[in-house]
């Protein structure tokens, strides 16, 4: 397996860390590393890579609207969010731009290993400072179809409910997750048996009025 990164972060030194903490994999090659958001769409297709390592607060453009551009343009380049942010709010706009994975610098390079094995295996990735700012918006949320004092999910049943929200199908989420479709299921049931609801549109308008996903 030859897994091809980009490196795309405006600090020299994390750059340097993190092409050094990959290199040691024999699997892993980065081809190109930049900090300047305006070099980034023109390495990606002059370099053609597997994942794209992206910092969001990048100068020029910013990682969130870049995300959307290789998204758009380079559909099979997996985007791994690095950042210093564990917002939720940065969490859930790097996820609706199209990123595969989040991780947050301050959780070490173990977590960007986990975070590259996932995609790879086109699985989604939310370190666990990404999982605990979302978890902890969502149970915070207000709202006509939840109260804040009303159930928690569970880090799979938020994702599970924002693949839902976007349009897959059982089929498809459990593809996108890699979990068996029985799998996803059970994680449907419970979840709308948590939120006391009992349809797809339902779960899309709570997941809106949430923030987990994009209203389109």
């Amino acid at each position: 397996m030859n897994v091809r990164i980009l490196l795309a972060d405006d600090h020299q030194m994390f750059r340097e860390a993190l092409r050094i903490l990959l290199e040691r994999n024999p699997d892993f090659e980065v081809v190109a590393e930049t900090g300047d958001g305006r070099e980034v769409m023109a390495l990606t297709r002059e370099t053609a890579p597997s994942i794209v390592c992206m910092d969001i607060d990048m100068p020029g453009i910013n990682g969130i609207d870049l995300t959307r551009q290789i998204a758009a343009t380079h559909p099979r380049v997996k985007v791994i969010a690095v950042s210093t942010f564990a917002d939720a709010g940065y969490v859930r706009d790097m996820l609706n731009a199209g990123a595969a994975a989040y991780v947050t610098k301050a959780e070490g390079g173990a977590e960007l290993l986990r975070a590259i094995d996932a995609v790879c295996r086109n699985r989604s990735y939310l370190c666990p400072d990404a999982t605990d700012a979302v978890r902890g918006a969502f149970a915070g949320a207000g709202g006509d179809d939840k109260p804040a004092s009303g159930p928690k999910l569970g880090a799979r049943e938020i994702q599970v409910l924002q693949l839902v929200a976007v349009g897959l199908t059982s089929a498809q989420i459990a593809a996108q997750l890699d979990i068996a479709l029985s799998t996803v299921e059970v994680h449907r049931r419970n979840i709308m048996r948590k939120l006391n609801v009992d349809s797809v549109v339902a779960l899309t308008r709570y997941a809106i009025r949430n923030g987990l996903v994009s209203s389109v």
